[in-house]
């Protein structure tokens, strides 16, 4: 049985729960592609007769909807967005991760608490009062983070749809080309993530290759983490 810890102190009492369930985390930017590797794996895993439940950002019945209007309105300051967020993430751990990690499912989460820590350092929150407020999170069984380059991220993005405000970090940046501003941001963006990825350890595939060669690299990693630890 998997008995799963957290980064810091939790309200929840994992010590003396049992979760034979597995959390896998795909981590990345905004179109680099985690939702159809999720969909993907998500296939996958239940044609090899695994329980697969996927989570994400702005799912919880208690704030995603909240979180949505608030982004529309371009209201939020820095503090009361990654409070939401977190919000978001707890709420969803308790009602949804934790649940299914007990009925021994395979979690797939479309990012994690890695994703906020990497938003909210670029836009200048300090690391501190991050790592503190996420303390609670459930350490993963493994994160795989789809590593790419600004110049092979900006067609991708193009190609399904125009550039936002959010993603292009209008919100802090305050320049009048949105093209140059989702440049810089997403530069400094993917420069935090590598640096989370060597903090935290996560697996880093190339996600500048083909769908498929992405997919069969992700199905191995996940086959050997979830029979590495069965």
């Amino acid at each position: 049985m998997n008995t799963p810890r957290s980064y810091g102190h939790s309200p929840l009492d994992l010590a003396n729960s049992e979760m034979p369930g597995h959390l896998i985390v795909i981590e990345g930017t905004d179109g680099v592609g985690r939702s159809t590797q999720i969909a993907l794996l998500k296939e996958w895993l239940e044609t090899q007769g695994y329980a697969v439940m996927d989570t994400g950002f702005r799912r919880s019945d208690l704030t995603g909807s909240g979180i949505d209007r608030a982004m529309r309105g371009h209201t939020l300051d820095l503090f009361t967005l990654n409070l939401f967020y977190a919000t978001d993430f707890w709420d969803r751990m308790e009602k949804g991760i934790v649940p299914a990690m007990k009925a021994g499912l395979v979690v797939l989460a479309d990012r994690y608490i890695y994703s906020i820590m990497a938003r909210a350092r670029v836009r200048g929150v300090p690391a501190r009062w991050l790592d503190d407020m996420l303390e609670f999170a459930i350490i993963p069984h493994q994160v795989f983070y789809l590593d790419i380059d600004v110049d092979h991220l900006l067609p991708r993005v193009l190609a399904y749809r125009e550039l936002d405000h959010w993603e292009s970090g209008e919100d802090f940046l305050r320049k009048t080309d949105r093209y140059a501003s989702f440049v810089e941001y997403q530069d400094a963006l993917l420069k935090e993530f590598h640096d989370l990825a060597h903090q935290y350890d996560f697996e880093t595939i190339d996600a500048r290759q083909s769908v498929r060669e992405v997919f069969d690299t992700l199905r191995l990693g996940v086959r050997d983490t979830i029979e590495g630890e069965a």
